[in-house]
């Protein structure tokens, strides 16, 4: 390993196939002509690698990758934004989704189980020797991810995404009880702050942070008796595609508790950093830079 890593991403390295539709749900129809069908590297782990990486931290990508072209696309992403990645073989292929996104940047994932399968898993010297080295451990919750939970030492800081975990679904509930730092979306919860509790009362985490699109989200902090809202922020641009939001909203969060703000800051670093990624159509990589972010939340530096 060249020097050390602030942070190491484990897992959700893939390829998405982007097909821009007229609107969803999409009507039962024999066809379809769309604009484009476009393929590009970039799934959640390799979001928040890029964009931590964009902020200025020294950031290590590990996942399982097939060797494929989605794999070699994978790979040429990190090479281009400077972001090692430290890849296991696997025979299952890397993991691959399609995205179909409307005119107002709604998006719906199709993910492919085909390749998420099996008992493969990371050789544990290999995750050891980065984790000594990282400050910070975001763990996606893909496959084989989920095996090294229990390894992770306490004296690293452990966040986790449970993306849009309904609250009942039992795959999820390993991660969200094994992070310091627990993000999921809202937008499938029937009770959020029930939720928020309940994360907090059966895991270790300080403090989970339910992120809500346009209407901000919320936080709950161990040792608070009360969920907090907190605001969105208007994008600078129009808004195209929601994908890579809630990754990129993790990013700028994770940038601010690592440099020891406040918890407001690094909730409006997030929430910034997320409206930014709506503005960047889904067919294009461009995380959030360390200027970009702090001119638009004001801060000195």
């Amino acid at each position: 390993m060249n020097g050390d890593s602030t942070v190491l991403v484990l897992g959700g390295a893939g390829v998405d196939t982007i097909i821009h539709v007229p609107e969803l749900p999409l009507p039962v129809r024999d066809s379809y002509l769309v604009p484009a069908i476009e393929t590009r590297a970039g799934q959640t782990g390799d979001n928040v690698a890029l964009g931590l990486r964009a902020l200025g931290l020294s950031t290590t990508h590990l996942d399982v990758l097939g060797d494929d072209r989605e794999g070699d696309l994978v790979r040429a992403l990190h090479e281009a934004y400077g972001v090692p990645l430290v890849t296991v073989p696997t025979a299952a292929g890397t993991k691959r989704a399609v995205n179909l996104v409307d005119p107002s940047g709604q998006r719906l994932s199709l993910y492919d189980g085909s390749r998420s399968e099996g008992d493969e898993r990371f050789p544990a010297d290999l995750v050891a020797a980065h984790v000594a080295a990282a400050r910070l451990v975001h763990v996606s919750i893909t496959q084989p991810c989920g095996y090294v939970l229990d390894d992770l030492p306490d004296t690293v800081t452990v966040s986790t995404d449970l993306h849009n975990w309904d609250g009942e679904n039992p795959y999820h509930e390993a991660f969200a009880y094994r992070a310091d730092l627990v993000f999921l979306s809202a937008t499938a919860l029937a009770d959020c702050p029930a939720t928020l509790r309940r994360i907090l009362d059966r895991g270790r985490a300080r403090l989970v942070v339910a992120t809500a699109g346009a209407e901000g989200g919320y936080v709950l902090v161990r040792g608070e008796d009360r969920v907090r809202r907190f605001d969105a922020v208007p994008p600078a641009a129009p808004v195209v595609d929601s994908n890579g939001a809630g990754d990129a909203f993790i990013s700028g969060f994770l940038y601010g508790q690592l440099a020891g703000e406040p918890l407001d800051t690094c909730l409006r670093y997030g929430a910034v950093a997320g409206a930014h990624a709506c503005t960047v159509p889904a067919t294009r990589v461009d995380p959030i830079d360390l200027p970009t972010l702090r001119a638009r939340v004001g801060s000195p530096g």
